[in-house]
């Protein structure tokens, strides 16, 4: 098992960095430029979240970034103090009601969940939320 680790400060500017690390570690891990896209695209929205809702904004938090992988499994473990969420609470959105209402945002649950194989919300022992994102490396019956 193998670990990779970043720190930032909850800043959207910060997301920049946060892209090229995870995308970065997806290419290397063996994934193509797509998955490694969508991959680094569930890392930005789930971190955008953590610093818009958890944080409120404010921008001297600190988000941990860790990458863990093992053979197939390449894990995102995004940490915060911020405020818990709860992916119950939210409902998968009706695309052709949202989309004739033109809104925007809301989408990122439903977007990290269809980009990812595993997305799941939990707090540690030290009482720090937790988001885990999960895609597995295609094997080669899968193409």
């Amino acid at each position: 098992m193998k670990t990779k680790h970043l720190h930032i400060l909850s800043e959207t500017e910060k997301l920049d960095l946060v892209r090229h690390f995870i995308h970065e570690a997806a290419r290397r891990f063996g994934f193509d430029e797509e998955s490694a896209s969508k991959i680094m695209l569930a890392v930005d929205e789930a971190c955008t979240n953590v610093i818009k809702h958890s944080y409120e904004n404010a921008p001297t938090k600190g988000i941990d970034i860790d990458i863990v992988t093992n053979e197939k499994r390449f894990e995102i473990v995004i940490t915060h103090e911020g405020r818990p969420f709860d992916p119950d609470s939210v409902k998968t959105p009706d695309m052709k009601k949202y989309l004739s209402q033109y809104r925007r945002g809301g989408l990122g649950i439903h977007l990290m969940r269809s980009l990812m194989d595993k997305v799941e919300y939990r707090t540690s022992r030290d009482r720090r939320n937790e988001v885990h994102l999960v895609k597995f490396l295609p094997t080669n019956s899968d193409h």
